[in-house]
């Protein structure tokens, strides 16, 4: 695939008067539970290329699964014959000046190819910590994934990286009640992978009474899987491509003013090499760097790559995306409220494991909705009623992000389908939060 990218290059570069050639291989093993056993072991190999051409202000991004220069050359050159139709793109920038290649260390664990040849170990801490809190089954995925990125472009940018990570999530049962939990990192961590099965399992298990619970304002604790899922939805927002087109809070709000609480600070990470979306360079070969986005409730930055940048006259932020820049990996900080606290400090509220069907309503004034999953549970004075079944959360993340009154010492890194970009999450507290019942 290297030899590839350089064909590909030295094709196009005498066609288009920039070339960029992304190439992504990945092989992955999953094996997914049900039932409390294995049920399907998977394992595959992919190969995503991925072209940026410019020409006389004209860009095109193209992507492929196929491995045939010959297809891709033609295919590509076929654009050629359209280009003066095209109109020239207001975000076109030139490439930038190619940097040294720095490619992260510390993302490749060489433990993770082991399991890749018999997962079965890990598959097994899952299940045995997930029943010994006395649950009736379990289902979910085991993700192993290697990975090499390389890039090469007319600019004379030339770069490797490999990297692995590893994704496990769980649902555990107990009579009518689940609990979830979730993990991701760019290795292996036994506790860590035993941990999304102890506590799918407890959460199951906290309590077998079902109450009930009205329509109103409450105070709500959200856990790490809710709060990573909600920031993934505001991170993404926060690239400079949803800004000037009006999807997004950070259109109005906008850097250097207050969105939120002292208590929320939310960081981009792409340097944390424990969290599997690291990565050491952009896809336009800007080395990457951390970064605030939201920090003691005040907006730090918008996410940039070099043609947001031109347009909004900034600078790159590493997070090229060649049509919208985006987050790597993201962190929220830590508070100083324990997780075994949050029932008592909670006092009388909601408390909300998991999350799914987040949608939003008004990208510019940031209203959603999301509906809780698995456990959802009602407190009062400090102690667990019990269950209160499926309930939507409706506000908007201004309003969120400005009653968020506590945040607990505890994270997590979480990675999974509601959480795409990996997130070190807290437990945070809400307060004036809209809750209702779907219907």
């Amino acid at each position: 695939m290297s030899e590839l990218s350089g064909v590909l290059l030295k094709a196009l570069m005498g066609k288009f008067d920039e070339v960029s050639v992304l190439v992504e291989e990945n092989h992955r093993v999953m094996v997914k539970l049900w039932n409390t056993e294995p049920s399907v072991t998977q394992s595959w190999l992919e190969t995503n290329i991925h072209l940026r051409l410019a020409k006389s202000g004209r860009l095109w991004v193209l992507s492929y699964e196929a491995r045939d220069p010959v297809y891709i050359l033609k295919h590509a050159e076929n654009l050629l014959k359209i280009a003066d139709r095209v109109e020239q793109s207001e975000l076109y920038a030139p490439l930038p000046e190619p940097g040294v290649c720095k490619p992260l260390s510390g993302v490749y664990d060489g433990k993770v190819e082991s399991y890749m040849d018999d997962p079965s170990g890990l598959v097994g801490e899952i299940i045995d910590s997930s029943i010994s809190q006395g649950v009736d089954r379990v289902a979910g995925a085991l993700t192993l994934t290697k990975s090499k990125i390389t890039l090469v472009n007319s600019r004379g940018f030339e770069c490797e990286e490999y990297k692995t990570s590893v994704e496990a999530y769980a649902r555990a049962f107990k009579g009518d009640y689940s609990g979830h939990w979730a993990y991701g990192s760019t290795g292996v961590n036994i506790q860590a992978i035993r941990e999304v099965g102890r506590k799918a399992g407890y959460y199951a298990s906290i309590t077998s009474k079902r109450v009930d619970v009205s329509p109103g304002e409450y105070r709500v604790a959200v856990s790490p899987l809710v709060v990573g899922n909600l920031f993934n939805y505001l991170s993404f927002m926060s690239s400079a491509l949803y800004v000037l087109i009006g999807f997004s809070v950070f259109a109005k709000y906008r850097p250097g003013e207050k969105i939120g609480s002292e208590n929320v600070s939310l960081y981009d990470k792409p340097r944390d090499t424990m969290l599997p979306g690291a990565r050491g360079f952009d896809d336009e070969g800007v080395e990457t760097f951390d970064k605030p986005i939201i920090e003691h409730g005040v907006v730090k930055n918008i996410l940039h790559n070099t043609g947001t940048a031109s347009k909004m006259q900034a600078k790159s932020t590493g997070n090229a995306g060649w049509i919208y820049p985006s987050p790597w990996n993201l962190e929220i900080a830590c508070g100083d409220l324990k997780e075994e606290e949050i029932p008592s400090v909670l006092g009388s509220g909601l408390i909300i494991l998991n999350n799914w069907y987040t949608r939003l309503q008004n990208y510019y004034e940031g209203y959603f909705s999301t509906v809780s999953r698995d456990m959802a549970l009602l407190v009062k004075n400090g102690e667990i009623e019990g269950h209160v079944g499926r309930v939507r959360i409706a506000t908007s993340f201004p309003r969120l992000l400005n009653n968020v009154i506590g945040v607990s010492r505890e994270r997590y890194d979480i990675s999974w389908w509601e959480v795409r970009t990996p997130t070190r999450a807290p437990f945070m507290i809400l307060e004036n939060i809209q809750v209702t019942k779907p219907s």
